[in-house]
């Protein structure tokens, strides 16, 4: 009988001893999980609306994988500059969370700074952590070839947007209401775009008896507000980002061609009558808004820009938001093209983490970036609140694309409320492939707020084949590492050349006669022909590959 009892006795001790531990070891992970959250450094980018510190989506991403974010926040004037300092002063963070649309990193920063061992490699942290990201390269191969450096490490992701509308950035929206005032008909050419633009500056067609009209303008940023590219491409192809066209696999350099000096002085002659405002050349989008939302009157004949929202007020209660409608491509004496760029996909990275992060934070950061590849994650992360910014569909909702079923819809502002602090907006773009953009509720009235985006899938289809059959797939081509740098600040210094020297010929600082064989010289000074050497050298490995799949 003792000797049961000392065994009993024994188990017990056993038993309560094991029950500790599981005690112990069971607080101590839910005290790690409830109160000791990770601390996390990023650097993003923050527009005026935001506050990305109180931002509410952040603060769910902070509960969910029990993380703290140390921002490093900048505003978007300046970004570029203001990332790349960040890097050289060796101050960096655990990881960059970019918006795509304002700047992220380039294929050459990826290479770059992943040779560096500045950007951690995520490939195996994808393959344990992330199975979201990993459905996602098996579903669309080009996604996963887009991230992938020649090296075969991914250092990073871009933001990937199977986005119609987005793959024709450069549109042109036209005061239909001015047209009809003044009898006027949807311009087709160069010409007739003119003589529509005259009109628009003096025929009075706000009807308030002052010369105030603008009768086109646009600002300086990435998403299709630029000027020259619309007008430009009725006479060569112009991407504004490479400059570079192909013809039977040989790449070229457009803005040395004649057909550019052409293009030229048809955009200076119309500055000159008056007809391009000023403000297109060197005004940023908050500028480009107040004209198209001028207090006094309505001024703004023609904007460009991918749509229309970029320069005045297409929400609800908006009282000019239905008054501009798309330009088909302009036919000039040469082209009437548009610029493609497919899917609206940005070559480079917009989610790094970077040798700074520990081990821990790298594992957080990668379950983050995979939970904004499920569809819940990227509403959140894009719209907004659930119930705030977004709903489910209910019965008879029809999605943008009938074939999809319908499983998110937008719930409109309200005139007069603030901007909700709820979403990451552009900052959040991580995945968003065809079933989920065409997967959201648009009303059927593509001027109501509600159809706003089946208005501009049906505005992209005037777009759509416009492009020239052969282009440089600048979205999917990597150059080789050894030149990549090169290549980066050949293309940087051709574009900032490109792009001055263009304004100062519109604008008569420079003679398109006197001047244009200095200028041609100063780009051969800049490493033209080499330039497009090395794109050469890069599209004919990109075509081998592409012919051999």
């Amino acid at each position: 009988m003792n000797k049961l009892i000392r065994i009993a006795c024994t188990v017990l001790c056993v038993c309560s001893v094991l029950l500790a531990l599981s005690s112990c070891n069971t607080a101590e992970q839910h005290g790690a999980e409830t109160n000791n959250p990770l601390r996390i450094s990023v650097f993003a980018q923050q527009d005026a609306g935001q506050n990305l510190k109180t931002n509410e989506f952040s603060r769910l991403l902070e509960q969910k994988f029990n993380v703290t974010f140390d921002w490093q926040t900048i505003p978007y004037e300046g970004a570029k500059e203001k990332r790349q300092i960040s890097l050289a002063n060796g101050h960096y963070p655990d990881a960059y969370i970019l918006t795509s649309y304002i700047d992220q990193f380039s294929q050459a920063d990826v290479i770059r700074y992943g040779k560096q061992g500045i950007f951690y490699p995520l490939n195996d942290l994808i393959e344990q952590y992330a199975p979201h990201i990993k459905a996602a390269f098996k579903q669309e191969p080009g996604l996963r070839a887009l991230n992938t450096a020649p090296d075969g490490n991914i250092y990073g992701l871009g933001a990937y947007s199977d986005c119609f509308h987005c793959s024709y950035p450069y549109k042109l929206w036209i005061n239909v209401k001015w047209l009809k005032k003044l009898g006027l008909e949807m311009p087709a050419t160069t010409e007739q775009l003119r003589e529509v633009l005259l009109a628009f500056k003096d025929g009075d067609p706000n009807g308030n008896g002052l010369p105030d009209e603008i009768p086109l303008s646009g600002s300086t940023e990435e998403f299709g507000v630029r000027v020259l590219p619309y007008l430009m491409n009725g006479f060569v192809y112009d991407d504004d980002r490479t400059y570079l066209n192909v013809a039977n696999g040989k790449v070229s350099l457009a803005a040395v061609k004649p057909e550019w000096q052409e293009g030229l002085r048809y955009v200076k002659s119309l500055y000159d009558q008056g007809l391009i405002d000023l403000g297109a050349f060197t005004q940023n989008s908050d500028a480009f808004y107040k004209l198209g939302e001028n207090t006094e009157a309505q001024i703004l004949g023609a904007g460009t820009a991918m749509h229309p929202a970029i320069f005045v007020n297409t929400g609800p209660g908006n009282k000019r938001g239905s008054d501009y409608v798309p330009v088909p491509p302009i036919s000039g004496p040469h082209a009437s093209y548009a610029v493609y760029y497919p899917s609206g996909i940005m070559p480079g990275a917009k989610f790094v983490i970077t040798d700074k992060a520990s081990p821990e934070a790298r594992i957080a950061l990668i379950r983050m970036a995979d939970y904004l590849f499920t569809p819940e994650g990227q509403a959140n992360a894009e719209i907004g609140k659930e119930g705030v910014d977004w709903r489910k569909p209910v019965q008879g909702e029809q999605a943008l694309d009938s074939d999809i079923p319908a499983a998110f819809a937008s719930i409109a502002p309200k005139e007069g409320d603030p901007p909700h602090n709820t979403r990451w907006s552009g900052m959040g773009h991580f995945y968003m492939p065809k079933s989920y953009r065409n997967s959201w509720v648009q009303d059927m009235d593509i001027y109501a707020p509600g159809g706003y985006e089946r208005r501009l899938f049906q505005a992209t289809k005037l777009y759509e084949g416009h492009e020239p059959e052969e282009y440089f797939p600048m979205w999917s081509v990597w150059l080789d590492p050894e030149s990549a740098d090169e290549a980066s600040l050949l293309q940087s210094n051709l574009k900032n050349e490109i792009d001055e020297s263009a304004m100062e010929f519109i604008t008569g600082q420079m003679d398109l006669d006197k001047d244009w064989t200095s200028y041609v010289t100063r780009l051969e000074s800049l490493g033209s022909d080499r330039y497009i050497e090395i794109m050469q050298q890069a599209y004919d490995i990109w075509l081998q590959e592409k012919n051999t799949k």
